[in-house]
């Protein structure tokens, strides 16, 4: 597990699963409009929004803000299920906005080097994916 280095909380207690969590300075709404403005300004589609904490109010059910963005362009995604089919399941990349137990928000994502190991991708067709834990971890700056 890893922490983005904006972070002064503590992560949240998960085992080392491949997955980084960055520590929001900004309420959960705030944080959604940044990362999703953020993902836009830099041209990479927003495929759709999953609204877990909606859904479940829906259902009479009570969660903390929980939302999935799922992101990414298809020019450089394409090349990457082309050599490592499965990565698909993975594919669109996805921004975790979440509110724990005491109010914190956090911005999760899974590693590129982690998809990497878990698909075979193959190290050169990395790039196309690398550099979303930075648009993520500037959104929350």
């Amino acid at each position: 597990m890893s922490t983005s280095p904006v972070s002064k909380a503590a992560a949240p207690a998960t085992p080392d699963n491949g997955m980084t969590h960055i520590s929001s300075p900004y309420p959960f709404a705030e944080t959604r409009k940044r990362v999703e403005s953020l993902l836009q300004e830099k041209g990479l589609k927003i495929f759709c929004i999953i609204d877990h904490s909606g859904e479940a109010e829906k259902a009479g059910l009570q969660m903390h803000p929980t939302q999935v963005i799922l992101f990414g362009s298809p020019k450089g995604g394409t090349p990457l299920m082309v050599a490592s089919p499965t990565l698909a399941i993975d594919l669109p990349l996805k921004a975790l906005i979440w509110e724990d137990a005491g109010g914190k928000v956090w911005v999760s994502y899974n590693n590129p080097e982690y998809l990497q190991q878990r698909h075979n991708v193959p190290a050169d067709l990395l790039k196309n994916i690398s550099g979303a834990g930075q648009l993520l971890q500037a959104a929350v700056k």
